[in-house]
Order: structure tokens, then C-alpha cells, then sequence
């Protein structure tokens, strides 16, 4: 069985990630400061507790990811974009996007794993131009979206969710197309979801994912407002790790 280590206040190291079960339980306890979460997921460690839980950090094995050029999307999902029934927008809705899927109901799940203070910690990122969201609009009325984490060439997907059947799918169709225009080398989604899989996600190593990780995140980072492909761009290269 893999030890689980003890993460001390202001200092952000982490364990090896290599070190987490196949499960992915790696560390618990440390805090939410936006250094430690850029340590962390730059590292393939992400936070997932709920509330009256200690803060719990996760790197599992398999991981759950989509190559931006693999993507597959079904005749039903083009037709539903090409339609026009959602206007998509990027980054103008955050703290909704973010409060709506903390509410969302899963299944099997009671509760959210998207506690006040996490909330807040990838608001902060957000303010910083490193966390973003895709949104989807009906009659100027949000309706669905999603937010994750950019850095370097790697878009950590958080969660979606939607009031109108296929809108979270609509964001995610426009965030994968911005993703290609700007040459990034992969989604991490974590967990293994059927639904992922049929628009050509996979699983890899925990090995092959760090690699790959570790040489994505060194590579620029697009820092502030994204903008829809459709609109002219506005973003700033930084590097980050």
C-alpha cells in the first residue's frame, strides 16, 4: 500500500507523483494558496476533498486525457454547433460557470467536491488570466459552460455543466477548437468517462502522462482573457514553470 504524506502549511512541495497508489491518493492537508496549486498541477496533482474533509491531493493511475488533434466529434455534436443554437463566449462568466458546477447534481455523488474555499482559490487563478471558462448563452441567458486551468500547453479540464441538454458538449466542442488553433498538446481530464472516450479521449500511463506533462508545461503560456476563436485574440505568452 502507497503512503499518504502530510503536507505542512506555506511550504508548497509535493511527494513525487509517481509515489500516489493507482488509486491516486498522494497527500492530505497543506492549503489552497495559488502557488501551491500551480505547484501542484504543473507536478500531476490535483485537489478533490468535500466539505468536513481534510484537503486531499490526487494523481491517479491510469490518466484520462484528450489530444487536442484526436478529437472526434460526432455528426450529431457538429450539427448541434453548426445550428447556431448556442452563442459561445469565453471568459466573461467565470465565477457563474464555476458557482452553477458546484451545484450541478452528479450521479452517485451526494454533495460537491467544489468547496467554498476551492471555489475561491481557482477565482483567484482565474483574476490572474491562468484559470478560464466556456460559456454558452441562449437569448443572452447562461445555460451551460465549463472552466479549467491553463498551463503551458496543457488544459486541465475542472467541470462543466448545463440548464439546456448539449450545451456544456457546445463549450466543450469550441474549447477543443481553440485548444487546436493554439497548438496545445493535450486536455487533462482525470477520470476515465465514457463520454470523453467517444470523442477520442484515453487513458495512459501515469508515467507517460507526467512525461508528457512535465515537457507541455514548460512551453508558454497563454495568460489573460481568452476570446472565441471567431473573435480577434487577445492573449499574453508568459512562461510560467
Amino acid at each position: 500500500m502507497a503512503e499518504v504524506y502530510l503536507l505542512s502549511q506555506g511550504n508548497t512541495y509535493f511527494p513525487p507523483a509517481e509515489l500516489a497508489s493507482d488509486e491516486g491518493l498522494l497527500a492530505v492537508g497543506g492549503d489552497l494558496s495559488v502557488e501551491r496549486l500551480i505547484n501542484a498541477y504543473a507536478c500531476g496533482i490535483f485537489p478533490w476533498y468535500s466539505e468536513n474533509e481534510p484537503l486531499m491531493w490526487w494523481s491517479p493511475n491510469p490518466r484520462m486525457v484528450l489530444f487536442p488533434c484526436d478529437f472526434k466529434p460526432s455528426k450529431s455534436l457538429r450539427r448541434l454547433v453548426d445550428s447556431g443554437q448556442f452563442e459561445v463566449r469565453f471568459d466573461t462568466a467565470f465565477e457563474q460557470v464555476i458557482q452553477a458546477c458546484g451545484k450541478a447534481t452528479r450521479k452517485d455523488q451526494d454533495g460537491t467536491w467544489l468547496t467554498k474555499e476551492l471555489t475561491e482559490a481557482f477565482i483567484s487563478l482565474h483574476k490572474l488570466g491562468l484559470a478560464h471558462s466556456v460559456e454558452t448563452y441562449q437569448e443572452n441567458t447562461l445555460v451551460g459552460g465549463l472552466y479549467g486551468l491553463s498551463l503551458g500547453r496543457v488544459f486541465f479540464g475542472e467541470s462543466m455543466f448545463y440548464l439546456q441538454a448539449n450545451a456544456s458538449k457546445a463549450a466543450f466542442y469550441h474549447l477543443v477548437k481553440y485548444l487546436q488553433l493554439h497548438q496545445f498538446d493535450l486536455i487533462d481530464a482525470q477520470q476515465d468517462t465514457n463520454h470523453l472516450r467517444s470523442l477520442g479521449g484515453v487513458t495512459i500511463d501515469r508515467a507517460d502522462f507526467l512525461q508528457r506533462l512535465n515537457e507541455s508545461v514548460t512551453r508558454e503560456t497563454l495568460i489573460g482573457k481568452w476570446m472565441s476563436p471567431f473573435q480577434k485574440e487577445a492573449v499574453i505568452l508568459h512562461k510560467i514553470v
